[in-house]
């Protein structure tokens, strides 16, 4: 949480300025209440006064009194501005696919009233009020998962979003999808009719690609303090050493990433009674997947770091088309819609994330082969009687394979559209949706890899370190140990649920100085 955007009472205040990715994910999954303070309302309004003062003089402004696209040379009269608008929407309105999730939804809806509070956009405070109304009031516009191409902003899914507020389209709310207008009737809301700009407002900017990019990044930054604990825990059961850890080997290739997972490798394996057992053992160094900790999650962190940089930018960012520069009195076209920024940060997170898994996948290889780990063949003591943790490694390795798939950047692609005058186009939703894809599919490995690897401590004589001890206590409370083969599916999604609630890295906080991402 950054500045003033999260009052104490939970309430965030939308300026423009100061949303922090914090203040999205509370309003997105927590519920809490979103504000327009007055200073942002009284800028906002008198942006809006000049606008008008400005096209009362016939000035000709895109998207206000023209066509859109390719129809830029295309003048509307000034009796049907109005119209011009509900067609806007309408017409930009032709998403497919599954509706997007509540979480992004909402955080699509805050988003694009806080690049409204800017007051570059020149639209009344009454479209960003309406906005904060039906977000506080749980009325989500129903919008599909495809349709956008990343330029000229996710036209079509905004398009969705702002159907409703004019009592089209369709909403979830408490009594399930409606109508947009019985869903704003309900919560006793009437619907806007829009002025000149702020059609064009509503659905040119960035702010679906943004949404799932704030979502996937804040759950891949979870991941990976789960990643550190899951490897941790199976570097005590293959019976490994924490000296490739050492703060000297950090501070002679100083990147910050490295340097702080080997923090937290070491906190989370000091007093170790395993690694105590075996210090003086024969062995000189470990496999990569264990003694490459530091160098290869860290880099994951340091991607984690971009995206969070890239995304703190863009959510306080005006990003549609025209920009009204009131003090100037100047409209201006350009392109701070486009999603370049986004869509390259989100491939490189989607890639980066996909590392954790590859390299879970590979210790939970290393725990299954008896000739690796030193424990029974596939972590079960009935060995050909029962398969044990074998299929488990399979699933590891499907996922895996299918995230290297989803790693082929959607940046590298462009479609050029509206009869090639918008003749680059980023493909950021895309970029986005993957990653968020593969952070979901690579807590499913690391799920797998923490089950793995306790049961492959249940085979040490020797405890663990005291935080691994309480995390494997936690997990076993959920998940017995494995004593005859049974189905692990539902093993799985209940770790992979503790993971994304944080259960584990909570003991680590509380128990040692591991520190989140």
């Amino acid at each position: 949480m950054t500045d003033s955007e999260t009052t104490p009472s939970g309430r965030v205040q939308l300026d423009g300025t100061t949303l922090s990715l914090d203040g999205v994910v509370k309003v997105a999954r927590s519920g809490a209440i979103a504000e327009l303070p007055g200073d942002s309302r009284a800028r906002v309004s008198q942006a809006r006064a000049s606008l008008e003062k400005l096209i009362s003089e016939g000035s000709t402004v895109y998207a206000v009194n023209t066509g859109v696209g390719d129809l830029v040379d295309v003048r509307i009269p000034d009796s049907d501005l109005r119209r011009l608008q509900v067609n806007l929407l309408r017409s930009h309105a032709c998403g497919v696919g599954d509706p997007l999730p509540t979480d992004v939804v909402r955080a699509m809806m805050l988003l694009r009233a806080n690049a409204l509070a800017k007051g570059y956009s020149a639209v009344r405070p009454e479209v960003i009020e309406m906005l904060v109304s039906m977000l506080n009031s749980r009325i989500h516009p129903v919008v599909p998962r495809q349709g956008s191409v990343g330029a000229s902003g996710d036209l079509a899914l905004l398009a969705h979003l702002a159907l409703v507020m004019i009592g089209e389209g369709h909403a979830e709310g408490d009594a399930g999808v409606l109508p947009g207008v019985e869903a704003l009737e309900r919560a006793q809301l009437k619907p806007l009719t829009l002025e000149p700009k702020e059609a064009i407002s509503l659905v040119n900017g960035t702010q679906a690609m943004t949404a799932v990019g704030c979502l996937a990044t804040e759950d891949a930054a979870r991941l990976l303090d789960n990643a550190q604990i899951a490897a941790a825990m199976s570097l005590e059961a293959l019976r490994g050493t924490s000296s490739a850890f050492d703060e000297a080997i950090s501070k002679v290739r100083p990147h910050r990433g490295h340097a702080a997972i080997a923090k937290n490798m070491v906190s989370l394996l000091e007093d170790s009674p395993i690694m105590e057992s075996h210090k003086h053992c024969t062995k000189v160094q470990d496999a990569y997947t264990l003694r490459c900790i530091p160098q290869v999650m860290g880099a994951t962190l340091e991607a984690i770091w971009h995206a969070m940089a890239i995304l703190n930018v863009e959510i306080n960012s005006a990003t549609d088309n025209p920009l009204y520069f009131p003090d100037e009195g100047r409209v201006l076209s350009g392109g701070n819609f486009h999603g370049q920024p986004i869509a390259l940060s989100m491939d490189y997170l989607g890639l980066a994330v996909h590392e954790l898994g590859s390299y879970s996948e590979r210790r939970i290889n290393r725990l299954v082969d008896h000739k690796l780990s030193g424990l029974p063949p596939f972590l079960t003591r009935h060995s050909g009687l029962g398969s044990g943790f074998m299929v488990s490694q399979y699933v590891a390795a499907s996922i895996a394979s299918e995230n290297k798939a989803l790693t082929h950047p959607a940046s590298a692609d462009s479609i050029p559209t509206s009869a090639g005058q918008e003749d680059h186009n980023s493909m950021g939703m895309t970029a986005a949706w993957k990653a968020r894809t593969i952070v979901e599919n690579v807590s499913k490995i690391i799920s797998i890899e923490m089950i793995a690897a306790a049961q492959g401590l249940d085979f040490i004589s020797h405890h663990s370190s005291p935080p691994i001890v309480e995390v494997k206590g936690s997990l076993r409370e959920a998940v017995p140990r494995m004593e005859e083969d049974r189905p692990l599916t539902g093993d799985i999604e209940c770790v992979a649920d503790m993971i994304s609630k944080g259960t584990f890295v909570e003991i680590a906080e509380r128990t040692c100085g591991f520190r989140r991402t």
